[in-house]
């Protein structure tokens, strides 16, 4: 199933939008899934530090990034 990473500031977590009312229901640190980076998916899980990241990923910004679980 693909969607978008997205913050959701209620719960201080990413999680990741399929369609306008349907969502994963938040991403905890050691989920693995794939991203989509210049045009190809990569697996990759995500992990909080200072910050939220994605592991092998350089992204500035989660927002958006398309993703498939």
């Amino acid at each position: 199933k693909q969607g978008a990473l997205i913050f959701d500031e209620r719960t201080d977590r990413y999680d990741i939008r399929f369609d306008l009312a349907d969502y994963y229901g938040g991403l905890h640190c050691g989920q693995c899934f794939d991203v989509m980076v210049g045009g190809r998916w990569k697996p990759t899980r995500i992990e909080y530090a200072a910050d939220w990241y994605l592991v092998g990923i350089r992204a500035d910004d989660l927002n958006g990034l398309r993703v498939r679980i």
